[in-house]
């Protein structure tokens, strides 16, 4: 099950009426739990975790990125109605950008390792060989465990800057009702930010990514100001957390990644930069701007 890096004794016990082959079996004394030898929920954790997550979290990031490269087949590049008019506005600052790239970069590094820790086996494995999978493994488990705790530094700095400007405001409604004009082309004024990108703070960065900071603070046995008791079972319920919210919070950053980027014309532009166009202002987020 799961192990942490701290030296310990070990003692050796015969276990009556389980055929040991005359050899002793060892555990550690400092794990409270050293004299189960079989756990009932461990089998439920891992049909759960190999089983409804492995496979049904699968269908689900296909199903986001088809989604995707169908929005981009069908409506490519989704191009302003005015042409740039070369004047621009500040958006973001400085600390603003480096916090955002900080958050998006640990996260790249998060779900590449992530995917392979949880499906790799099952189409780089019989490619690689087990002796290369197995270092390759070890070395995504270690940048795994390491950027963890800058992600989550990074989550708690942008909420504290972006909070207040993603409140409810006048026009979310009818942003949400209108699905921002993506489907009707219809313009639909928003505020600094749209409620697409309201719903993506506070449901992917702010809920799910919380719940994969906390959870994954947890198998790595690192969380301060809080006695917390490792026990196998608090190990697999926060294991199962982690991967279910791991994987919402990545199906929901493919479309969050693709608007950002290669969707919306000089979308990018103010994270790049920390100024956007005058005429992509207007158009975007015309409350905003007016």
């Amino acid at each position: 099950f799961f192990f942490s890096s701290r030296r310990r004794h070990t003692r050796c016990a015969r276990v009556t009426g389980v055929q040991t082959c005359a050899l002793p079996i060892c555990f550690p004394v400092t794990i409270q739990e050293a004299g189960v030898l079989i756990q009932k929920t461990g089998q439920e954790w891992r049909l759960i975790r190999n089983g409804v997550i492995t496979v049904y979290g699968a269908w689900l990031l296909t199903f986001a990125l088809c989604g995707v490269v169908a929005m981009y087949v069908l409506k490519g590049t989704i191009k302003l109605h005015e042409p740039m008019s070369g004047r621009k506005i500040q958006r973001f600052t400085l600390l603003e950008r480096i916090t955002h790239w900080t958050m998006a970069f640990t996260f790249v590094a998060l779900a590449f390792t992530g995917i392979m820790i949880l499906w790799g086996k099952y189409f780089l494995l019989p490619l690689t060989g087990p002796a290369f999978f197995g270092a390759f493994l070890l070395v995504c488990k270690n940048v795994h465990n390491f950027v963890g705790p800058a992600f989550t530094v990074s989550i708690v700095v942008f909420f504290l800057l972006f909070v207040r400007r993603n409140l409810p405001e006048k026009g979310d409604l009818d942003w949400a009702l209108g699905f921002g004009g993506l489907i009707s082309g219809k313009h639909i004024p928003a505020g600094f930010f749209n409620f697409g990108e309201k719903f993506w703070f506070w449901v992917g960065m702010v809920i799910l990514g919380s719940a994969v900071s906390a959870s994954g603070w947890v198998l790595d046995m690192i969380v301060p100001f809080i006695q917390i008791e490792y026990w196998r079972g608090t190990m697999q319920i926060a294991n199962i957390i982690h991967g279910v919210g791991a994987i919402l919070m990545t199906a929901l950053a493919l479309g969050h990644i693709y608007i950002g980027t290669i969707g919306m014309q000089g979308s990018i532009d103010a994270m790049k930069t920390g100024y956007c166009d005058e005429t992509w202002a207007k158009e975007q987020h015309e409350l905003w701007y007016n």
